[in-house]
């Protein structure tokens, strides 16, 4: 099992109706990536969908994946593309959760945010997910 330090919370930066299969192919596509960018993605309704096994390396913080798990929901920009906090209750309730279960896995963990990671220039999540959940 990799050494899990990190569990990295993100948004996908696109609109909320945006598919878990068109963020897929936007990865594939245009960016190249072999693997995804995220072990997890939560849809608007909280379902979690898992993109790759947590034993495997994500495209999720340039440097870090190695270290990390990576978690994201779809949303996280308003309709015109800026950074906001558009998370359902059920995208909240199934992150929580999600999170909750990984921190058991590895109890050591640090839980932060994409923009969190040095030399990150990005909002995401478009939240303070350090402090959201720095009590878990």
């Amino acid at each position: 099992m990799r050494n899990i330090e990190y569990i990295a919370v993100h948004c996908t930066a696109t609109p909320q109706t945006a598919t878990v299969s068109s963020i897929q192919n936007y990865w594939k596509n245009s960016l190249k990536w072999k693997m995804p960018g995220y072990h997890f993605i939560v849809k608007p309704d909280g379902e979690i969908v898992q993109l790759l096994d947590i034993a495997n390396v994500s495209n999720g913080v340039g440097g870090w994946n190695s270290k990390l798990i990576n978690i994201s929901y779809i949303g996280g920009v308003d309709k015109n593309g800026k950074p906001t906090d558009n998370r359902t209750e059920a995208q909240k309730k199934a992150i929580l959760s999600k999170l909750k279960e990984l921190k058991k896995q590895f109890p050591n963990a640090k839980i932060q945010g994409h923009r969190d990671f040095p030399n990150v220039k990005k909002a995401c999540p478009s939240f303070d997910a350090k402090a959201e959940y720095k009590n878990l």
